[in-house]
């Protein structure tokens, strides 16, 4: 089984986003994988003042770097020495839904970790625009974590649709959680059924067509499973009719999962759609961390200019 080589993770020095870093030691630990932590400056603070320091800005623009650096060495010490893991410590300016992107490419990290509930761009994470620019511009895996982590996760939920990146999520949920429950899940609809009920179409009629469907879906979801490189023994198959958000979340709860891992491209609705009505709508409302598997074909390439 694959392991993940270089973790980056993002943080804003709250401390709700250290929980993206402390998940971060875990998963290097756990894979043994080179681990980078990231803070963005944001914007250029001294623009306005440049014209009046003169030739004192570079300087005092250093020293704004330096006092950061320490700031995320101290912030990060604790964790560090808990898991005997020595990170690299990385302090840019700029915003970081263009520092992050830019830099994972640069260093050859295959995940990326931010906090959910972080102050500036972390705090806004859920709201819709910012999660949209990172996940448009992220070449790597996006995991947007929620949750204080005390373990390695136990159960991942992975809502399926039969596309190529349901198969890429199924692979990419055993290569972040290796002993986790896997929960494969694919919500139905059946095309048309609301002008077959307007146009009259008995209910036993529906049922039957509804039934047919969901054992084409349920073979379907086996047929991906192995694809994946999955036993029947390394996971749960669920196919229900319905909302898929609502399914996602309810199964969530009810599973005690720990972990969602799901696509911003789909089948059936544009990327645009999918990524605001669904995955965005799961990033929302659930309570556990999402992994959000981006197309890095899909995806502008970030250039250190």
């Amino acid at each position: 089984m694959r392991k993940l080589q270089h973790i980056l993770s993002a943080t804003d020095l709250s401390a709700s986003s250290l929980e993206a870093v402390d998940r971060g030691f875990l998963l290097a630990a756990e894979h043994g994988a080179r681990y980078t932590v990231l803070h963005a400056l944001g914007l250029d603070a001294l623009a306005p003042l440049r014209a009046l320091l003169g030739g004192q800005a570079a300087g005092v623009s250093a020293r704004l770097v330096e006092q950061a650096q320490a700031e995320l060495t101290q912030a990060v010490a604790e964790s560090a020495q808990a898991h005997g893991l020595q990170p690299q410590l990385v302090v840019e300016e700029g915003l970081v839904t263009d520092v992050l992107p830019r830099s994972a490419t640069a260093r050859g990290a295959d995940l990326l970790l931010v906090g959910a509930h972080g102050s500036g761009f972390l705090q806004r994470m859920l709201l819709g625009s910012t999660t949209s620019q990172l996940l448009r511009k992220s070449r790597q895996p996006v995991l947007v974590v929620k949750q204080e982590p005390r373990h390695a996760y136990r159960r991942a939920l992975v809502p399926v649709d039969f596309s190529a990146a349901s198969r890429a999520c199924v692979e990419l949920a055993r290569t972040v959680a290796p002993q986790a429950d896997l929960l494969l899940l694919h919500v139905f609809e059946v095309p048309f059924e609301g002008k077959m009920q307007f146009a009259g179409v008995g209910a036993d009629v529906l049922l039957q067509y509804r039934s047919e469907m969901r054992e084409r879906c349920v073979r379907q979801l086996h047929e991906l499973a192995a694809a994946a490189g999955l036993q029947p023994e390394d996971y749960t198959g669920v196919v229900l009719h319905g909302d898929a958000v609502r399914e996602v979340i309810v199964h969530e709860e009810r599973d005690h999962c720990d972990l969602i891992v799901m696509g911003k491209h789909g089948t059936h609705v544009t990327e645009e759609l999918l990524l605001g009505s669904v995955t965005q709508r799961v990033l929302a409302e659930s309570q556990s961390d999402v992994l959000v598997v981006v197309d890095p074909k899909a995806a502008p390439v970030p250039t250190l200019a």
